[in-house]
């Protein structure tokens, strides 16, 4: 029996993900859209993302010592869909704010997380990268933009 991997990757667009940009780099900055951002614990504060072993960033990332996590709201489409490309890691012509760490955070931002690797471990054809937060913020302007089912889309903030 084959495993049809057009499907399954087709069954997991059915779970509507959050999306974010991670940026690293020491002498010039390049930035990845990924939706695979989590948190892991908070007490240390973790958060992980993976990286495609095939992405032509994925040594760049993998030996950053730190990086940062931004968090998007609907504003971010266009720079989430020129990151998500091969080719397109540049973060020229994207408002930026700079960071201690050294990482710039996308202006405007929901989020972001300045982290630095905690660890990175080996799954399949991709790699988990784990970071500890050193810094982060938050605002709470604007919708968060949602990926699913292979399109972008938003989701409206519910208020308690």
């Amino acid at each position: 029996m084959s495993f049809d991997t057009r499907a399954f990757r087709q069954a997991l667009g059915s779970f509507p993900t959050g999306v974010a940009v991670v940026t690293a780099g020491e002498v010039k900055h390049v930035g990845i859209t990924v939706n695979s951002f989590t948190s892991v614990s908070l007490e240390p504060p973790l958060v992980l993302w993976c990286i495609d072993k095939k992405s032509d960033r994925f040594e760049i990332f993998t030996r950053a010592q730190s990086f940062t996590i931004s968090i998007l709201g609907t504003a971010h489409e266009a720079v989430s869909s020129r990151l998500a490309k091969q080719g397109s890691h540049h973060l020229d012509g994207i408002q930026l704010l700079p960071t201690v760490l050294g990482p710039p955070a996308l202006a405007e931002a929901l989020a972001y997380f300045e982290c630095e690797k905690e660890a990175a471990y080996d799954a399949g054809d991709h790699s988990i990268l784990v970071g500890k937060v050193i810094r982060f913020a938050r605002h709470d302007a604007g919708a968060p933009l949602v990926f699913f089912q292979g399109h972008y889309g938003a989701l409206s903030q519910v208020k308690a």
